[in-house]
Order: structure tokens, then sequence, then C-alpha cells
């Protein structure tokens, strides 16, 4: 554009090109509407009659600036607001309903009423205009601009409706780029919303331990979404406690807990969080009262706090709180919150979930088990059970020693699979077993017994067991071994020999009429008995190498004292083992010189 000697521009630009640059400047270029002021002053200021522009820009909490371009092409002009308000005083107008159509109108700036309008009157009247052409528009909810001609003179009523025209041209395009901009950044803060989620969601999830998920939960969140976070969760006693806290100031975490715990109002603020479904957010007047945003705290001074429930499988576990100590609009964002909410109060849930399960699991298993080896005179007594299957459903391996006067019988078994069936045929031929064991029963007799139990029953579960009697004899035991599909097991002798014990028979809960022949060894002073189920064997190395292969060895290299034989077998296959997740028992009696335990 060229310009006369008085400074005007020359022909104007066609303003349909104009409005065309405008246009890209307003939806390609720029990642703020306020980036396209010197465009706006550039396209508007040749209109004939203008010699100043003037741009404002407000939202619900107060002024953004107030800008000036003149024609003499002296530069923008920016002024920043004051504490006070406007720049000479001015007070911020309220924000226009975002649905509204741009308003323009003609000033008469000389007007005996009060400055009019009172956000531009200054910047205007200083320029020299007397008259100017006003234009206040929403940019979104909450946010609003303005645009003022300034003219030296009243124009003419078609010259006033064209400039009027144009400047609402102008104030849709700065409105349809900044609806632009919005959707951008409200996509762009999408992505990076569901990215975050889904690394919280992996974080929460890596772990079944409910006190490292619940500190994940903490951490994950300072400071990508606040400066502070504290988990709540109901006790049996139904009130809330603090679990796991995180501040971006390690010296603030206990002081957020014992606040958390103790502080009256936060104990009410909480209760109110947990029952409202979509959460609370508290800002300015609403933390009046509070522990937050005073000197006493060792954090920051907290300018927003959240609460959203956890809630899980239709039941709330207890709270999410976030502490934020800038005007972060991200507190804004309730579905993000109630979204990590929901995610952390499921793995939340999961893992208490697993606790108790696991603890059941526990006890179950306990009583599948004998809760302690009898002490008996020389014998040296030993057992260890390994539990493999990470899904902590109850094993089918089990053991038990039986003393029946001067007789002794150690029994090892596996019923196939897992859960609570499988459970369910471990006691069944435990306690079988044990009846009949201890009424004296002979190995293969009671073997067969159990058989015809399961058979009867029509158990799906097939069972492999080893029974052992021994009977004391001069310089040790006399033995008799009846087996049922069950791994033989290995005697080691006293000078370090091990050899496998055949102890042939067809697996239990088969065939109904199955038979059972027994065998019979001697058990010498210094010996070793090794009973186990095929957990022992079955594992693997990571070449594929079963532990079978080494069990010989393995046994062969026991330590001298009895009592930890079982424990160093099974340790040594855990410490083989890379693949294979059965579980493991282990029964192991070593003979004595009579007169000892």
């Amino acid at each position: 554009m060229s310009r006369d000697d008085g400074g005007r521009t020359g022909p104007p630009v066609e303003w349909q090109r104009a409005l065309h640059l405008l246009w890209r400047a307003a939806t390609a270029e720029v990642q703020d509407v306020t980036g396209v002021a010197e465009h706006v002053y550039d396209f508007l200021l040749p209109l004939p009659g203008v010699g100043t522009v003037v741009g404002a820009r407000w939202d619900d909490r107060g002024p953004l600036y107030l800008r000036r371009g003149r024609a003499a092409r002296d530069g923008v002009v920016t002024w920043l607001p004051s504490d006070d308000g406007w720049p000479g005083g001015q007070t911020c107008p309220d924000t226009v309903a975002a649905d509204a159509v741009p308003a323009v109108r003609l000033v008469d700036l000389g007007a005996a009423a009060p400055v009019d309008p009172p956000l531009a009157g200054p910047s205007l009247r200083g320029s020299g205009a007397a008259w100017a052409v006003e234009c206040v528009f929403p940019l979104a909810p909450g946010d609003s601009a303005a645009l003022w001609l300034g003219l030296d003179r009243r124009p003419a009523d078609e010259e006033a409706a064209a400039l009027q025209e144009r400047l609402t041209q102008v104030a849709e395009i700065l409105r349809a780029g900044n609806e632009r901009i919005l959707e951008i950044r409200a996509h762009e803060k999408r992505q990076v919303r569901d990215a975050f989620l889904a690394e919280a969601s992996l974080q929460m999830d890596a772990s079944l331990d409910a006190r490292e998920t619940l500190h994940r939960v903490s951490r994950l969140a300072v400071p990508a979404v606040a400066e502070g976070c504290v988990v709540h969760l109901f006790g049996e006693d139904g009130r809330l406690a603090p679990v796991a806290t995180a501040h971006v100031a390690a010296s603030a975490q206990s002081w957020l807990t014992s606040t958390a715990r103790d502080d009256p109002w936060m104990k009410a603020v909480l209760s109110r969080g947990a029952e409202d479904r979509e959460g609370i957010v508290l800002r300015g007047d609403d933390l009046t009262g509070g522990p937050f945003g005073t000197p006493a705290g060792p954090g920051g001074p907290v300018q927003a706090l959240s609460v959203s429930p956890l809630r899980a499988r239709g039941r709330v576990l207890g709270t999410l709180t976030f502490l934020y100590e800038s005007a972060d609009a991200g507190v804004r964002d309730l579905r993000m919150l109630s979204d990590l909410a929901g995610r952390a109060a499921l793995a939340i849930d999961t893992t208490t979930l697993y606790e108790q399960r696991r603890r059941h699991v526990q006890m179950l298993q306990r009583h599948l088990l004998p809760r302690a080896l009898p002490e008996v005179e020389g014998l040296e007594l030993s057992a260890a059970y390994h539990v493999g299957d990470p899904s902590l459903d109850v094993g089918g391996d089990f053991y038990d020693v039986v003393v029946c006067g001067e007789t002794v019988s150690l029994v090892i078994g596996d019923v196939c699979g897992r859960g609570a069936e499988a459970a369910a045929a471990t006691a069944l031929a435990r306690h079988t077993l044990r009846t009949l064991l201890e009424d004296g029963v002979a190995p293969a007799a009671a073997l067969a017994r159990l058989n015809r139990a399961l058979t009867g029953e029509g158990a799906s579960r097939f069972v492999t067991a080893l029974v052992i009697r021994l009977v004391p004899a001069d310089g040790g035991w006399d033995a008799e071994i009846a087996g049922a599909g069950h791994p033989w097991p290995y005697v080691r002798r006293a000078d370090g020999e091990v050899a496998e014990t055949p102890a042939r028979g067809l697996l239990l809960g088969v065939v109904p009429d199955a038979r059972y022949e027994p065998a019979r060894f001697r058990l010498a002073e210094g010996d070793t008995l090794v009973l186990f189920t095929d957990g022992l064997t079955e594992a693997r190395s990571q070449d594929g190498t079963q532990f079978e292969e080494h069990a010989a060895a393995a046994v062969g290299a026991l330590a001298a004292s009895g009592k930890t034989a079982a424990e160093e077998l099974v340790a040594a296959a855990a410490q083989f083992r890379d693949r294979g997740d059965d579980d493991t028992a282990v029964l192991t009696a070593k003979a004595k010189a009579k007169g000892t335990k």
C-alpha cells in the first residue's frame, strides 16, 4: 500500500482480498486470536476516514489487554491492565453472551454525556477522533472483545453503514478464528489427557500390591495434574483415612497427611466430595476457613482444591483430592478428574480384592496342609511348599506325616488343576489317607480305598499320591511304599549316593478297581528319604532343560542337617526355574540314631 503526503493510505486495498488475508491469518497462522491484532489494524486503518483503531479483550476474570493503532503508522501501543482496573481507572465491562451477534453503533465522542465508550474513549480522543464506530462481540463463553474505529468527523449515513458492516465482518472472522483455535487446543488437550490417562492406567495396573497401587496413584498425579494429592479410603469404621500422599515439596507431605487426617474443615469437604457423583471444586472464598493457602502450611498457597469420589463396581471406596497452587485451567476439566478417579478406584478395588483373595487362599492352603510336622524319635523331618501360580488359585499339592504308635507314615500327593474344585479333592484325599493310616491301614490298601472313594463320587480330578510307612528297626527303619502315578522318591544314602525308589501304580480316581502293590526297602541311619511333587522336577531353565536332570545332584548336595533339606531343594529349583508355574511340595525324612529327634 502506498501513502500520500498526509500520511494517509492511498487507494484502499480491495476489501474481499483483505478479508481473505485476515481469514487466513486468523484461522491458520496464529495460535491465539490476539495475534491477529496487527493484521486487523493493517486492514482497518486504510478505510476512508479512519485515523485510529482500538481493540480490547476481557474475560469473566477481568481485562486482558487494550491496544491502539494509529494511521500515522507509529506502531501499536499496548497498555497492560493494572490492579486497579484498566488504564485510566476504567472498569472492565461484563462479558457478552456467547451466542450474541456483534453489536455495532456510531458513537459521538464529543457528547456531553459521560465518556462513551468507557474503555476506548481516552485512547480515541487522545488521537484526535471525534466520532467512533464501535463493535462489541463474543469470542467464546466468558471471553469478549471490542473494536473501535476512530473518525475525525461524523460519517455520512452510507459511509457509517459501510464501516459498521466491515467491522462486523472482521468481528465474525475473529470469532470464527478463535473458535478454531479453541477446537485445536481442546483436541490437543484431549490427546494429552487421553495419553496421561492411558499411562496412568498402565502404571496403576502394573502392580497387584494394594499399597504400591495407592502410592502410584498419588505419584502419577504430582505434578502432572496438581501440586498436591491425597488418596483417602473408607476404613472398616466407615471413616475416611489418608492412605497415600504426594506433594511437589517433599517437606509438605507429612503436613499434608496430618492435615487431611485431622483437620475438621478438610473432613467436611471430603464427605461432600465422596457424596457428589461428579466431585467438587473449591476456589477463592470457598477455601475460607480451611488449612490451605496460609503461611502456616509448608506448601505454597492453594488456589483451588478438587475432591473426586473413588467409585468402583457400584460403591464408593474413598476420595481423590488435588491441591492446585496456580490458577491452572486444568482444574476445570472435571471429566478428566472423574475419569482418573474412576480408573484409580478400579485399580485400587482390584488390588484390594486381590489382597483379600490372597489372604483367603493362604488361609485355605494352610488348612490343606499340616500346621506343623510332628516330633518323631529317630527321624529328622522337614517340609516346604512353593506356590508357583501368580493367579493365587488354591493348588492341589499336599503332604502329611501320620504317626500311629511307633509307625510313621509319610504322605505326598497332587490333584490336577487349581481352584475350588481342586481344593475340595485335595482335602478329600489328604484327610481320607490320614484317617486310614491312623487306623493302621497299609499304604497300598489306603490308596485303594481312596481310589474307590474318588471314583464313587465321580470326581472329575485325578490324583497322584505316594505313601511310605516307616517301622522302627535295628539301625534304621523298615519302609513299605505304595504309589499311584506319583513321581518316585529319592533316597540319599549316608555316603551321598542317591537313587530313585520305584513305586508303580495307576492314578487315583480313574479306574474303580485299580490295584496297588507295595514295595519294601531299608532306610538306614544317616539316610534321607525325599518325597516331592512334579513341580520340582518340571521346573525349566531358559534353554528348556528340566530340573529333573539336576534333581539327583541337588539331593546329593543336601546339607548334613535334615531340618532344612526340603527348603534347600525348593530354593534350588526356584533358582533354576525360568519357566513353569506349578506348585511344589517337598517332604523329607532323615533317619537318625534312636533316642534323637
